[in-house]
C-alpha cells in the first residue's frame, strides 16, 4: 500500500489529476464568482452563519486510491485520511473508467468509515435480547455448533452463503473454505442476478462475462438495453452510453414494461409485456432475416445452426409477436432496421432478462440476435453484459458457487484433481471430507450443491426429496441481503426451523431481525472493503486493486481474517492456508491473490499479479478514456485492469483482452476467437471456425484447444522448456501448472482453447434452441397452451423442482395484475448499507408501487395512498402508492431495495440498539413467488401476478 502525504485537496500535476474541488475554487474566483458577484450584488454573497460549523482538522491528508463498493462500473476514488479517520473523497478524475464521475451512491461511500449503524462487536440473540460477545466467545461457540451439527447430519447440513462484496481474494478463500469443509453448499449472489447470463453466454460462445467493455461503447453505433437500466443501476456508465450517441450518432433503443429514466434518454422506446423476451427477439430477427439484414458471410465462418433459428422464428410472424408481446408490426420492423442500419451495435441486460424462469432462453437469445447482425467480437458491438455488485463478476470467476470450483472448472473427478495439485493437497484427504453416500443427483462433492436462490427448500423440503443426507441445519449469511431474494414468508418460517443463523457483515441486515427467533442467531460484524485490501473485477472484466483506507472500525474484522478464525477452530487452517501467510490472524492478500494466479488457467487470471494489478493501480492516468489501453508509463500497452483472459504467467505480460472473440488483432495482443468448447463436430456437421482465425496466426483455420499431444502434433512441443515438458506432459492449456502449453499456443497467435463457431444449438439445455414459454404465474391464460412450461423436475440442485404443476392452477381472475420489481439510483442491492447512510436516506424515504392511472382509478387508490399488493402465494406489503404512467395498465412496479418492515410490521426494534436503518420499509420480495430457471436456479423476480386494494 502506498501512502502519499499531500495537502486537503490533490494538487493537478502530482498524478492524481484536478479535484473538484480545485476546479470549482478556481473557476469560482476567477470568472463564474466574479461574474455572479456582479450579476446579484454584495447582499446576495453574505456567508451564512451556522449555529455549529463543521469540525476542521489541519493535520497532513494523506490519499488512497479505492473503488467504489456499490455497482459493477467499477469507479476510481481518492480517499482522503487525516489521522486514521476518513475524512474526506473526491471521484478520482483521471481514472480510465469513471473520469471524475461519481453517482449518488459512490458520493456517500465515505460514511461507512464513521457510520454509527454499523455492528460495533459480536452479538447473539437469547431470549428475544442481544447479548455483547467477545470474538473468542463467539467463534467457540458458533464453531462448536457447527462441529456438533457436522457430526450429527453431515457437512452438507451447513450452509455457507458468501457475498458479491467479497474481493476476489475473499471470494476464492469462501469457496475453497467450504471444500475443506466438505459441501458445495456454498453460492452468493450471482445465481440471484445473472446466473442465467453466466449459463446461457458461456454456452454460447466459450464465456459467460460481458464481451466489451463501457468505454467501448463509445463506440457503438446502435445500443438495445433490454430489462436494464442503466441511469439508476449503473448511473456513470450513462456517461459512456451518451458519448456513443453523441460522437458516434448511436440509437439508442429502451426495451421495457417500464418507461425508466433511460428511456428518457432513449430515440426509440419500446413496451414490452414481462417476460416475452424470446417472442420479442424473435420478431425482431423475423424483420431481419425477411429482409436479408443478416450477415451471412459471418454466420457462415463463425456461427453453427443459425439455420435451425431461422425454423423457429419463422413461426413468429409479427401478427403472433403482438399478440404475446403486445409490441405491433410497425414497431419490430422499425427496431429491426435501426439494428440492422447502425452497425457495429450492442445488445445490453441485467437483471429484467435474467430473474426468469425462462432466463436462460432469454440471454441466449439476445447473443443470437447478436450473432445474426455479426455485432461479437468487433469494437462497438458485443454483449455488453451489465453486472450488480461491485465484484460479482469476479466472485463468480473465483467459484463461489454451488456447482463449480473457481475458475469455472466445475465439480468432476479432474477439476478435483487440478485444485489439490494447486492447493497442494491430498486427493483423497478432500474427498475423505466430504459425505460418501449415494443421493439422486450423485456424491456429493460431485454434484450441485443448494443454491441461494432455494435454501429455504434446503430447510422446508421433506427430507426424503433432498438430494443429500438431511436437510439444512444451520445458514451462514455472509454479506447477503435476504430481501433479495423471493417468497419472503417461507423464508421466516425456514429461519425459524434452523438450528443456527449466523450473520457476518458490517451491518444487522434483514436476516437479523425478519426470522422472529428469541435464539440461536449470531451477529459477526465483518470489516467494509475499505478496511481491507484486495482485487476487484469490474463488470468488462477488469481487475482493479484497492488499498486500504483506513483500519477497522470498532471490533470489526475482515471477512478473509474470520475465515481464518473458523477454519481454525474447526481443525484445517493449516491444509486452508498452506500456502498463504498469516501475520497475526489476518491472512496476507497478496498471496491469495497469487495462489489462484496459480490455477485459474482457464478464464486467464494468471497473469494478473499482486505487482502487476499494484503498477495500474498507481498509474491511473496512463490508461485511455477510449481504449483502456496505457500509452506510455510503466503498464506500457497493458489494457487497464488486465480483463481476463490475461494469458500465462505474470512474466509473459499478457496485455489483457479488452473485446472478446476480436480476430482482428494478435491473440499476444488482445485479440481472440471463439472458444472451442463443445467438441470439433456434432451430428456430423463441423463446429470449428471456417476460414477465419485472429490476426498473424500460425493456424489458418478453426482448430480444437491446445493439448500436450496436439502441440506434438504440430512439432511445437520442444518449443517447451525442459521443465514445462515435464509439467505439461498428460495436460492442456488448462490443467498445466507451468503455463508452458499457452505460452507456446500464444507465440504462434493461436488462442489457447481454440477456434470454433459459436452455436445457437445448445443441446445440453431443456430448449436447445431456446423457446417462447409462459411465466408460472401468467395472466395471460389464452397463450399457456400454446406456450406451455416445463414438467416438474424431481431433482435439480438437489431439490425438487415445479413448473406445470404451478401453471397449471390458475388463480388469475384472483391476481391480475402483473407484478415486476428493479432498482432505484439511491440505493443498491438489498439496501441495508445505502439505508445506513444519511445522505442516501433523505433522498428516498418511503417504499412505493407504481399504478398507471388508469388502474388506480379501477381500484379507487389516489397517488399518495398506503395500500396492499399481495402476491400471488399470499406474501402481502403495505406501500404507498405511486400513480404514474411510467407502467402499463395491467402491470405494477416495486423497487427491491427495502426491508425492515413485513407484512406491515415494523421490526425497528428487533435491531440492536442503533443500528437499525435510517429507512426501513416492505420488501418487495415478500410479495414475489416461486419460479426457478431450468439450468441455473435463477429465481423468477420480473413476472409474477398480484392483487392491490386500498389500505384501512
Amino acid at each position: 500500500m502506498r501512502l502519499t502525504p499531500k495537502h486537503a485537496t490533490p494538487k493537478a500535476g502530482a498524478g492524481l489529476g484536478i479535484s473538484r474541488r480545485q476546479f470549482l475554487k478556481r473557476s469560482g474566483a476567477t470568472t463564474g464568482g466574479l461574474a455572479a458577484a456582479g450579476l446579484m450584488g454584495a447582499p446576495m454573497m453574505r456567508r451564512v452563519d451556522a449555529a455549529e460549523r463543521t469540525p476542521y482538522s489541519d493535520a497532513p491528508v494523506e490519499t488512497r486510491r479505492t473503488i467504489c463498493s456499490h455497482c459493477s462500473v467499477g469507479c476510481g476514488v481518492y480517499a482522503e485520511v487525516q489521522e486514521g479517520v476518513w475524512t474526506g473523497q473526491e471521484p478520482a478524475f483521471d481514472h480510465p473508467i469513471n473520469r471524475g464521475a461519481h453517482c449518488a451512491k459512490g458520493a456517500s461511500l465515505r460514511q461507512h468509515g464513521h457510520s454509527s449503524r454499523r455492528l460495533k462487536y459480536p452479538m447473539k440473540l437469547v431470549g428475544g435480547e442481544w447479548q455483547r460477545l467477545s470474538w473468542e466467545e463467539a467463534i467457540d461457540e458458533i464453531g462448536d455448533r457447527v462441529l456438533a451439527l457436522t457430526e450429527e447430519h453431515g457437512p452438507d447440513s451447513i450452509y455457507w452463503l458468501g457475498s458479491a462484496k467479497f474481493s476476489n481474494e475473499q471470494a476464492y478463500l469462501m469457496r475453497k473454505f467450504a471444500a475443506l469443509a466438505g459441501t458445495n453448499n456454498t453460492d452468493h449472489q450471482a445465481r440471484i442476478c445473472h446466473s442465467t447470463t453466466v449459463a446461457g453466454v458461456a454456452n454460447t460462445w466459450g464465456y459467460g462475462a460481458m464481451t466489451n467493455s463501457l468505454n467501448d461503447i463509445q463506440n457503438s453505433r446502435s445500443i438495445l438495453f433490454i430489462g436494464s437500466n442503466p441511469s439508476e443501476a449503473h448511473p456513470v456508465a450513462m456517461q459512456h452510453i451518451l458519448l456513443a450517441k453523441e460522437r458516434s450518432q448511436a440509437q439508442i433503443i429502451v426495451v421495457d414494461p417500464r418507461f425508466t429514466r433511460t428511456a428518457a434518454k432513449a430515440d426509440h422506446y419500446v413496451r414490452l409485456r414481462p417476460g416475452s423476451d424470446v417472442a420479442f427477439i424473435w420478431g425482431l430477427l423475423w424483420h431481419i432475416f425477411e429482409n436479408g439484414w443478416e450477415d451471412r458471410e459471418y454466420i457462415r465462418q463463425r456461427v453453427y445452426a443459425m439455420d435451425e433459428v431461422r425454423a423457429e422464428v419463422a413461426n413468429f410472424p409479427p401478427a403472433e409477436v403482438e399478440r404475446i408481446t403486445g409490441v405491433p408490426e410497425a414497431q419490430m420492423r422499425d427496431t429491426a432496421q435501426r439494428l440492422a442500419e447502425n452497425r457495429p451495435g450492442c445488445v445490453v441486460w441485467c437483471m429484467g432478462g435474467t430473474q426468469h424462469t425462462t432466463g436462460n432462453n432469454n440471454t441466449r437469445a439476445y447473443c443470437i440476435l447478436e450473432l445474426a447482425l455479426g455485432n461479437i467480437g468487433v469494437s462497438g458491438g458485443g454483449a455488453n453484459i451489465f453486472r450488480g455488485h461491485d465484484n460479482v463478476q469476479g466472485a463468480t470467476d473465483l467459484g463461489l458457487m454451488s456447482h463449480s470450483l473457481p475458475g469455472y472448472y466445475g465439480l468432476a473427478e479432474g477439476a478435483w484433481a487440478h485444485w489439490a495439485r494447486v492447493w497442494d493437497l491430498d486427493l483423497d484427504w478432500l474427498k475423505s471430507r466430504f459425505d460418501q453416500a449415494e443421493y439422486t443427483d450423485g456424491q456429493p462433492m460431485y454434484s450441485n450443491g443448494i443454491t441461494v436462490s432455494r435454501w429455504i427448500d434446503g430447510v422446508l423440503e421433506e427430507e426424503e426429496a433432498i438430494s443429500q443426507r438431511t436437510r439444512l441445519k444451520a445458514m451462514f449469511y455472509w454479506g447477503h441481503a435476504v430481501n433479495s431474494q423471493t417468497r419472503g414468508p417461507e423464508m421466516q418460517r425456514a429461519m425459524q426451523q434452523l438450528e443456527m443463523m449466523v450473520i457476518v457483515d458490517p451491518y444487522p441486515t434483514v436476516a437479523g431481525v425478519m426470522h422472529g427467533r428469541s435464539d440461536g442467531v449470531y451477529l459477526l460484524p465483518a470489516a467494509t472493503q475499505f478496511e481491507t485490501t484486495g482485487s476487484v473485477t469490474a463488470t468488462n472484466r477488469s481487475i482493479q486493486w484497492r488499498d486500504r483506507v483506513i483500519e477497522p472500525l470498532f471490533e470489526s474484522k475482515p471477512d478473509h481474517e474470520i475465515m481464518y478464525l473458523l477454519a481454525r477452530k474447526l481443525g484445517f487452517a493449516e491444509e486452508l492456508f498452506k500456502h498463504i501467510r498469516v501475520e497475526g490472524s489476518e491472512p496476507v492478500i497478496e498471496d491469495i491473490t497469487r495462489e489462484f494466479n496459480r490455477g485459474m488457467w482457464t478464464v486467464g487470471y494468471t497473469g494478473q499479479s499482486p505487482e502487476r494489478l499494484k503498477a495500474h493501480q498507481q498509474n491511473w492516468h496512463t490508461f485511455s478514456f477510449r481504449t483502456l489501453r496505457a500509452e506510455g508509463g510503466p503498464a506500457d500497452g497493458d489494457y487497464y485492469g488486465l480483463p481476463w483472459p490475461c494469458w500465462g504467467t505474470a512474466e509473459m505480460n499478457h496485455p489483457g483482452t479488452p473485446i472478446l472473440y476480436d480476430t482482428s488483432k494478435p491473440v499476444s495482443e488482445g485479440g481472440l476467437t471463439f472458444r472451442a468448447r463443445f467438441g470439433i463436430e456434432h451430428n456430423g456437421e463441423n463446429i470449428l471456425a471456417d476460414g477465419v482465425f485472429s490476426r498473424d496466426s500460425d493456424l489458418n483455420d478453426g482448430y480444437p484447444e491446445f493439448t500436450d499431444q496436439m502441440l506434438r502434433d504440430l512439432g511445437w512441443w520442444n518449443e517447451l522448456t525442459a521443465e514445462e515438458r515435464a509439467e505439461a506432459e498428460g495436460k492442456n492449456w488448462k490443467t498445466d501448472l507451468s503455463g508452458g502449453i499457452q505460452r507456446v499456443a500464444i507465440a504462434h497467435e493461436c488462442a489457447p482453447f481454440g477456434n470454433a463457431k459459436a452455436r445457437c444449438n445448445v443441446w445440453t439445455f431443456p430448449d436447445p434452441i431456446p423457446r417462447h414459454r409462459e411465466p408460472l404465474y401468467t395472466s395471460r391464460r389464452d397463450l399457456v397452451a400454446d406456450y406451455p412450461t416445463w414438467d416438474d423436475v424431481a431433482s435439480h440442485y438437489r431439490l425438487p423442482t415445479l413448473y406445470k404443476s404451478i401453471q397449471d392452477n390458475d388463480n388469475s381472475d384472483r391476481y391480475p395484475i402483473i407484478l415486476t420489481s428493479g432498482r432505484l439510483v439511491e440505493y443498491e442491492g438489498g439496501g441495508e448499507e445505502t439505508r445506513s447512510m444519511s445522505w442516501l436516506a433523505e433522498l428516498q424515504q418511503q417504499m412505493f408501487v407504481e399504478i398507471n392511472p388508469a388502474l388506480a382509478n379501477d381500484l379507487g387508490v389516489a397517488d399518495g395512498d398506503m395500500v396492499w399488493v399481495e402476491g400471488a402465494e399470499g406474501g402481502r406489503v403495505r406501500v404507498q402508492a405511486l400513480v404514474t404512467p411510467r407502467v402499463a395498465r395491467e402491470v405494477v412496479f416495486m423497487p427491491f431495495h427495502f426491508g425492515g418492515i413485513f407484512q406491515g410490521e415494523s421490526l425497528h426494534d428487533r435491531y440492536p440498539e442503533g443500528s437499525a436503518p435510517y429507512v426501513l420499509g416492505e420488501a418487495a420480495n415478500t410479495a414475489t413467488t416461486y419460479g426457478y430457471d431450468t439450468v441455473t436456479q435463477m429465481q423468477e423476480t420480473k413476472c409474477t401476478l398480484c392483487r392491490i386494494e386500498k389500505a384501512s
